[in-house]
């Protein structure tokens, strides 16, 4: 009987409520209406969301969509193991190596060091957040750069939610070409698939992306010093904010349209921490307020009495300090760069060190007849981003000169501190798998295909539906990209455009993804408090969102057509 049950194979339809993909629109939104309110309005901790939202889509799976029980189970059980690895092997090794630094006080060198680069933190968010955040993102992704800046601002003074805030709205601008532009490469894959246009490609979809996130990046800066320090952090530091935005763009457009697609965030990020920096040297902030959550503690620790009437100034650390504290991040920077060269990818990408497995008992046909590629577990032990992390902290912890058994007690602590974010995120991805290989999540992609020329202001809207469903930008180009290149198709309009949408959109959608929340909080220690967070930063996504959706727009439009690659 058990046998029977999960061998049975399910074929994914998108309108199995009486052939309406409007009716069944209707019941595929279910379990993510169920599990944004349970998170922003009923504050249920996020943990507990993602299960009953994962039960309302099995239910739906099983009873609308008639996927056999079998099949549900085991596809949720793949969505969970995906969420262990990679998404949280790396979440939890990124924090250990935080937690190392701590251990050997070096955390606090790094600290005051980037204070006499500026002690501002609204110019630190920039530089941390921003500059340093989009680098990670250039060589990782898959939620690092929020594990690390987030724990660093902390560190700074940011309080709890802020820090979280921060770090989510500036893992935007630079998602689209994350992990050496894994997105575009997947989305110019699936797109070359499902059209005939030459322009379908990775090089000239980069391009377009390139020319549609770059102007999201000059207003992130300026959204970042604003929740930092609301429209005074604006007035006051908006030369630092519009250099980082400006320049970031520029390298954005100038690599991905004329150097290289994959090195396009790195080329970004570097420029824009240089110009913030040169920037400082003949500029500062009028005014810097006092924002850390111990400042006291902090301006004590710069000054402190000696004796009655008289003060000593506390000794800058040591050159060789310094150089350590910025070492374990000077060593990710250098692991990551050195897995991600053309041959070492090539062969790590390739047995023993990647096997792919085809998830045992699963057997889900798309709606053209043909087997999921998401049944098929990656399962790239060394080249995870979550391995590579560990022999950085293996590096960090001989740098910091921290003994082993200190660093195992680290590492507990680490997993011990995270396991609410744990169980959020195996439930979020099993849902998000469960969405995928019923069919819900392309009902709510074809209902919105529907709508004719007016999806040329909905594609964004598709791209940020896929990436707060799945965390992940690359899933999301997977999941619709061949849909937005049909659409345009029928509907006479741009592919290269529609497709570079679902991408650009997509990124404004990481910021409420409950894989990140969940990061961001885990990593300040707010595990639970997840709708804080995500009431702080989904307005700000709404808002990037629809200046998306109209940036779109006109670029389908005689008004900004120009911008399209012609090819």
């Amino acid at each position: 009987m058990t046998d029977r049950l999960f061998a049975e194979q399910f074929q994914i339809v998108t309108d199995p409520v009486r052939d309406s993909v409007g009716l069944s629109a209707i019941f595929a939104v279910l379990s993510l209406l169920t599990l944004f309110l349970l998170l922003g309005v009923f504050r249920v901790r996020a943990w507990l969301a993602g299960v009953v939202a994962l039960v309302v889509a099995l239910i739906v799976a099983i009873t609308v969509y008639s996927m056999p029980v079998g099949q549900a189970l085991l596809s949720a059980s793949e969505g969970a193991a995906f969420g262990f690895f990679p998404i949280l092997w790396i979440v939890v090794n990124a924090i250990w190596v935080y937690h190392l630094t701590v251990v050997s006080g070096h955390f606090d060198v790094l600290r005051r060091s980037m204070e006499r680069v500026s002690p501002d933190l609204r110019i630190q968010a920039i530089i941390v957040a921003f500059c340093f955040g989009a680098l990670l993102e250039a060589l990782a992704g898959f939620g690092t750069p929020v594990a690390v800046t987030v724990v660093m601002l902390m560190a700074l003074g940011f309080p709890p939610i802020r820090a979280a805030s921060v770090a989510l709205i500036a893992n935007t601008a630079p998602v689209a070409f994350g992990a050496l532009a894994t997105p575009i490469t997947t989305l110019g894959t699936v797109a070359a698939g499902a059209g005939t246009d030459p322009r379908l490609n990775a090089d000239t979809l980069g391009a377009m992306v390139g020319r549609q996130t770059p102007i999201l990046a000059v207003v992130v800066p300026l959204v970042l010093v604003a929740v930092v320090d609301g429209r005074r952090g604006v007035r006051q530091t908006w030369p630092a904010a519009l250099v980082a935005g400006v320049v970031f763009a520029a390298g954005q457009f100038v690599a991905s349209n004329h150097i290289s697609v994959p090195l396009t965030d790195i080329v970004a990020s570097l420029v824009a921490a240089a110009a913030v920096v040169a920037l400082l040297r003949v500029w500062q902030p009028s005014e810097t307020p006092e924002l850390a959550v111990d400042g006291a503690a902090r301006r004590a620790e710069t000054v402190r009495p000696a004796a009655a009437g008289a003060s000593t100034v506390v000794r800058p650390d040591a050159a060789a300090e310094v150089a350590r504290a910025y070492a374990p991040y000077f060593v990710i920077i250098v692991i990551f760069a050195i897995a991600n060269l053309g041959p070492i990818k090539d062969t790590l990408a390739r047995e023993p060190w990647t096997v792919v497995l085809a998830w045992p008992g699963l057997d889900v046909l798309g709606a053209d007849g043909k087997p999921l590629s998401s049944a098929n577990f990656t399962f790239g032990w060394l080249p995870a981003a979550g391995t590579l992390m560990i022999i950085a902290g293996v590096l960090t912890a001989f740098v910091l000169r921290i003994r082993p058994g200190a660093a195992v007690k680290a590492y507990g602590r680490t997993c011990l501190e995270l396991r609410q974010p744990i169980v959020t995120v195996t439930a979020v991805l099993a849902l998000a798998y469960v969405l995928n290989q019923s069919g819900q999540t392309s009902t709510l992609g074809a209902f919105l295909a529907t709508a004719g020329g007016v999806f040329l202001f909905l594609s964004s809207v598709l791209g940020w539906i896929g990436v707060a469903v799945t965390g992940s930008d690359t899933s999301a180009n997977a999941l619709f990209g061949a849909l937005q290149v049909q659409t345009a198709a029928k509907a006479g309009l741009d592919p290269v455009l529609l497709a570079a949408a679902n991408s650009s959109g997509g990124v404004l959608g990481k910021m409420i993804s409950p894989q990140n929340l969940a990061i961001a909080a885990g990593a300040v220690g707010m595990a639970g408090r997840e709708g804080d967070i995500f009431r702080k930063v989904v307005l700000w996504s709404v808002v990037l969102l629809l200046f998306m959706c109209v940036l779109v727009t006109l670029q389908g439009t005689p008004v900004l057509d120009w911008m399209v690659p012609a090819g």
